[in-house]
């Protein structure tokens, strides 16, 4: 199997905290990954040490065949990585399109910004009728919609997708999975860190759980999804 992610025995601190104890994780190419588990379960450690923001105390980090342990962020983002941080985090004080042409300034070429900017506009509607708009007066379902049209100005060929429907009204966070979905088909691929369990293993490939920094579980999303020990224990949104 072709993979887009291949973490082994990643370890990750925060000062004396050991946040993250040996995990294993694979992404697929093409495919969706989800990351599960209660808060404090170390998923968006996880996250951060792939992306190059925190560092990696042991374990490696392959991204597309290529060992990527300990590179920095603006490297991971050239090997074709990128992130929609878990709150999403936009520029509040810019407007939409300056929040999208900033992201899109990684790639030194203006016309190809200009042609992704437009990607981002046809793929996000609101975001086109929204252009002029402070990010910071968006809607929340809008502001999430921003933080990925953000990330995939980069053309990513993976895509960090933290907590996409944290806070976000049922109706909106079906248009958020819809847009998970249509990216897959698209050929990106997906490591999707939720909270909320039902939704993620729907549209997941292969699913981890994580606890306390470990890996408690991993497979088939419709074996995990009928492990009632799991839903109990892990899962539940």
């Amino acid at each position: 199997m072709e993979t887009a992610l291949d973490i082994q025995g990643l370890h990750v601190r925060y000062g004396p905290i050991r946040a993250v104890q040996g995990i294993d994780l694979i992404v697929p190419k093409g495919g969706i990954t989800a990351l599960l588990g209660a808060n404090g379960a170390g998923k968006t450690t996880t996250v951060m040490a792939i992306a190059g923001a925190l560092p990696v105390v042991s374990g490696a980090v392959s991204l597309f065949g290529k060992d990527m342990t300990g590179a920095k962020p603006d490297a991971i983002v050239r090997a074709g990585v990128a992130i929609s941080p878990e709150g999403r985090r936009v520029f509040a004080q810019l407007t939409v399109e300056e929040n999208l042409l900033l992201a899109g300034s990684i790639l030194g070429d203006e016309k190809l910004s200009a042609k992704r900017l437009a990607e981002m506009k046809e793929r996000f509607p609101i975001l086109g009728e929204r252009r002029r708009q402070m990010a910071g007066l968006l809607s929340g379902g809008e502001q999430q919609m921003l933080a990925v049209g953000r990330a995939l100005m980069s053309g990513p060929r993976l895509l960090l997708l933290d907590e996409p429907s944290l806070g976000l009204a049922p109706q909106v966070v079906d248009q958020i999975f819809d847009i998970v979905e249509e990216l897959k088909a698209d050929g990106i691929s997906v490591l999707l860190v939720e909270q909320n369990a039902a939704l993620a293993l729907d549209i997941a490939d292969h699913a981890v759980v994580l606890a306390n920094g470990a890996v408690a579980a991993a497979g088939a999303p419709s074996e995990l999804a009928n492990d009632a020990v799991l839903q109990s224990a892990y899962l539940a949104a």
